[in-house]
C-alpha cells in the first residue's frame, strides 16, 4: 500500500521525546538506527537506568534545544559509514508517520555536522513497510513550525531526575515519595542535605556531594529537619541557581520556620489566628500574659516541631514560671491565647498548589492539650467548612509554599491557625484519609516542570539558548 512506501527521506515524530517533527533519513544498508543527541547523561538505579540528553532538531537552528529522558535498554558498540565505533546508549521509544505508530529502538550519538538529525536504519522498519530508493517524502510531511506552536505552559511529559532533600532516607515520606516518583516513570533521589558542599559562582554553580559535583536536577523536594534549617536553605537555593524547580522555595521555608514572623505575615493578610504575644526583655512578663488575655495559655518556643516545646501553663503564677524559665534558657518563644471551645482537637488541611487535597481531625488523648500525631494524638477523617478551606488556601499562599500542612482550631469567630508547616508528614495524612498524596506531589512537580521550548526569533536579535530560560 502507498501508505507504507517510505522514500529515502521522511518526516518523523517521536512524540514519547516530545519531538513533533524531525527530519529522517531512510537507510536500509545501516542496521542501527541513531539519533542526535548531545549532553547525554546517564542517571536512576543500576536496575533501572535512565538517560537524559538534549536534541537540535533543527540542523539551522542550533538556538533550539530540546531535552529528552528515555530508559536505557542496551548499551552497545555501533560503527558508522566511516568505520569509526562508538560505544552507544540504545533506547526504545514510539516513531510515528501519519497514522501508523510503533516502537523502535534508537542509539544516541552527536550528529551536529550531519545534514539529517535522524538515521532510520533496517532494524527499525516494520515488515509491511517498502523503501523506494527513488523518491522522498511519501509519507505525510511534517514541519518545523510544529516546534514554535507547542504551548509553552505544557507540563513535562518525560521521566524527570528528582532530589529528595533529606537527613532520613528511611522514613514513610521519603519511602512513599520515591515510590510515587518511580510509579510515574521518574527517578527520585535521596540526597543528605548537610553533606552538601556548594560552589557559589556566577557562571556555572555548583553543589558537590560525597567528592563529586551533583548533576542537574529537573525538581527538588526540600524536606529539611529543624536542626538544619539555615544551612538547608542555602542549598536549596543553590539547586534553584543551577536552573532547578523547589517544590517550596527557600524563602519560603524560612518564613514557615520563623514562627514570630510566619504570624506576622499571617496577621498583616487578616488570617485569624489565636491572639499572640511576643517580647525580649523579662521586665513585660506580665503584660504579655495580659496581652492574651490572662491564664489559660500557651508558651510556645518558635523552634518547636512535633508538638515538642510547647506548654500548657494553666494559671498566671504557672505562666509566669514557664516564661522565666524560658528566658532563663535563653529560648525565644510565642506567648498565645489558649482557645478552651477547640478541646484539644485541630485540623490538619494539606495544601498542594491552590487545593486542600485532603484533611484530617487530629485529638489529643486524655490529659494532654496537644493533638499531634507524635504526641499521641489520634487522627480521623473531616470535612472541613468553606471558611476552613480558604484560610488554609490563604495561609499557605501568604508564606510561599506549595506544599504546606496547615494546622488550625476551630473557634467560636471561625478557624485560627497555628501552624503553617513546610515538611508536612504524608504517613498521618494518607492513612487517616486514603488519598494518594506523594502522588498529588509528584504531579504538581509534572505540571510545574516545563519542557525546554524553543523561542521564537526576534528581528535584529541574537539567538537565545533555551538554556538561558531554565
Amino acid at each position: 500500500m502507498a501508505r507504507n512506501t517510505l522514500g529515502w527521506e521522511e518526516w518523523i515524530c517521536l512524540p514519547d521525546l516530545g519531538l513533533p517533527a524531525i527530519k529522517a533519513k531512510i537507510d536500509t544498508g545501516a542496521r542501527t538506527s541513531a539519533l542526535h543527541a548531545f549532553a547525554i547523561e546517564p542517571f536512576g538505579r543500576s536496575d533501572r537506568p535512565f538517560v537524559r540528553f538534549g536534541v537540535h532538531p533543527i540542523p539551522e537552528r542550533p538556538e533550539v534545544a530540546i531535552f529528552c529522558s528515555a530508559p536505557i535498554v542496551d548499551r552497545r558498540e555501533v560503527t558508522s559509514s566511516n568505520g569509526e565505533t562508538e560505544l552507544r546508549y540504545i533506547i526504545r521509544t514510539m516513531a510515528q508517520m501519519g497514522d501508523h505508530a510503533w516502537p523502535i529502538e534508537v542509539s544516541l550519538t552527536n550528529r551536529e555536522t550531519m545534514q539529517y538529525r535522524m538515521l532510520l536504519g533496517r532494524r527499525a522498519l516494520s515488515e509491511n513497510m517498502v523503501v523506494d530508493p527513488g523518491q522522498s517524502f511519501q509519507q505525510p510531511i511534517l514541519s518545523y513550525d510544529l516546534y514554535d506552536d507547542i504551548p509553552k505552559s505544557k507540563p513535562a511529559d518525560r521521566a524527570l531526575r528528582i532530589a529528595l532533600l533529606t537527613r532520613e532516607p528511611n522514613n514513610f515520606s521519603t519511602r512513599r515519595l520515591i515510590a510515587a516518583a518511580e510509579a510515574r516513570g521518574h527517578v527520585c533521589e535521596v540526597v543528605n542535605t548537610s553533606r552538601c558542599y556548594m560552589n557559589i559562582n556566577e557562571l556555572a554553580p555548583e553543589i558537590h556531594y560525597d567528592g563529586k559535583v551533583l548533576p542537574r536536577f529537573d525538581a527538588v523536594i526540600p524536606r529539611i529537619g529543624a536542626s538544619v534549617t539555615s544551612y538547608g536553605m542555602s542549598v536549596v537555593r543553590q539547586f534553584n541557581l543551577m536552573g532547578s524547580y523547589c517544590l517550596n522555595s527557600a524563602s519560603a521555608i524560612g518564613a514557615s520556620r520563623d514562627k514570630l514572623y510566619a504570624h506576622q505575615l499571617l496577621a498583616l493578610r487578616g488570617i485569624g489566628m489565636p491572639v499572640t504575644a511576643f517580647a525580649n526583655s523579662p521586665r513585660e512578663t506580665s503584660e504579655l500574659i495580659d496581652i492574651v488575655g490572662g491564664a489559660p495559655l500557651v508558651v510556645k518556643l518558635l523552634e518547636s516541631t512535633q508538638g515538642r516545646g510547647v506548654v500548657l501553663a494553666e494559671t498566671r503564677k504557672a505562666a509566669s514560671s514557664v516564661i522565666d524559665a524560658f528566658r532563663g534558657l535563653d529560648a525565644n518563644f510565642l506567648v498565645q491565647e489558649f482557645v478552651k471551645e477547640a478541646a484539644g482537637v485541630d485540623i490538619r488541611c494539606f495544601v498542594i498548589g491552590n487545593k486542600v487535597v485532603a484533611a484530617m481531625k487530629r485529638e489529643a488523648e486524655s490529659g494532654e492539650f496537644r493533638s499531634n500525631l507524635h504526641q499521641g494524638g489520634k487522627a480521623t477523617k473531616v470535612r472541613i467548612t468553606k471558611a476552613e478551606r480558604e484560610t488554609a488556601i490563604k495561609a499557605a499562599r501568604v508564606i510561599g509554599l506549595n506544599v504546606a500542612g496547615v494546622d488550625m482550631l476551630r473557634s467560636e469567630s471561625g478557624p485560627k491557625v497555628l501552624e503553617v508547616n513546610s515538611s508536612p508528614g504524608i504517613e498521618g495524612i494518607e492513612k487517616t484519609t486514603g488519598k494518594d498524596i506523594a502522588g498529588l506531589i509528584i504531579e504538581h512537580i509534572e505540571k510545574n516542570v516545563r519542557i525546554h521550548f524553543p523561542r521564537r526569533r526576534r528581528r535584529q536579535k541574537l539567538p537565545i539558548s533555551i538554556a538561558d530560560d531554565e
